[in-house]
């Protein structure tokens, strides 16, 4: 029984790993294809070879524009997944190692704010963005992004499970500063908590659509998702777009696996904090 059940567990996950790759490996088939090919031939099936012919399209059409929005994805998601998870860190040590009057209560808001989705802000940040005169701006996209309710609340819980209270209390009384107590001895105590949320917030910024369609309209600005739309809807009256859509989507794809192979030791580290406490 144990072995049928150890089986059944093996076939699930083998099930579902090939339900996960199969968009991928369509993609990946498609990306080679030509526009006929790509209407002629089954979707699992190479066609003639021509991705690097593709690849060549996407980056020349409209000189270039496609590079220009992954840049800006890459700054978007880069930048803005470093700096939300520092701060979600610097908040989830402060709920864990320290003690005010309100703190549970103010963390219930934080929780709560787990709850809302994305895109039930949008509008309102738009309102907001419009009042102080940001629409269409690049701070208009980066600045909502910095905020990550489920990374303070997941720093909380690795806090606890990465930061002993003994060893705080003991750089305390060698004369360490609490800015220096973070700095030097809970940062670094924490960087598998900071890779974990990292590659959680950057993966949901760099598929973020909703808030840059809302927020932006000037192309300059767009990041991969908001870009690749636009082609989508051309595609309606210009066939050719959707092979410039299928191959951009693929190029898109390739940060993402970069970024979770080259970290996911912190990221296996980070999501298993606190299993064995």
């Amino acid at each position: 029984m144990r072995w049928m059940s150890r089986a059944a567990v093996n076939g699930l996950l083998i099930v579902a790993t090939l339900y996960t790759l199969l968009p991928l490996t369509w993609l990946l088939f498609s990306s080679t294809k030509s526009l006929t090919d790509l209407y002629s031939t089954n979707g699992f099936a190479f066609g003639e070879f021509n991705l690097f012919t593709n690849v060549r399209n996407v980056l020349a059409e409209s000189g270039g524009i496609f590079l220009r929005w992954y840049g800006n994805s890459v700054l978007y998601a880069g930048v803005g997944a470093a700096v939300s998870a520092l701060v979600s860190v610097m908040c989830g040590y402060a709920f864990d190692k320290y003690h005010w009057l309100g703190k549970e209560k103010l963390f219930g808001l934080v929780l709560l704010g787990v709850l809302v989705p994305t895109t039930a802000t949008a509008i309102p940040l738009y309102l907001l963005a419009s009042e102080i005169g940001m629409v269409n701006t690049f701070w208009s996209v980066f600045v909502p992004v910095l905020v990550h309710p489920f990374g303070v609340y997941l720093a909380r819980v690795l806090s606890a499970g990465y930061v002993p209270g003994e060893v705080l209390e003991a750089a305390r009384s060698d004369g360490a500063g609490e800015i220096t107590t973070f700095v030097r001895v809970a940062l670094p105590m924490l960087l598998p908590a900071y890779v974990t949320i990292f590659l959680f917030q950057f993966t949901a910024i760099w598929n973020n659509f909703f808030l840059p369609l809302v927020m932006l309209n000037d192309q300059h600005l767009y990041p991969l998702s908001l870009g690749l739309f636009t082609w989508e809807k051309q595609g309606n009256a210009f066939p050719e777009f959707h092979s410039l859509v299928i191959t951009g989507s693929l190029l898109s794809v390739i940060p993402l696996l970069l970024v979770f192979v080259s970290l996911q030791r912190f990221w296996k580290a980070g999501m298993t904090a606190g299993s064995v406490k």
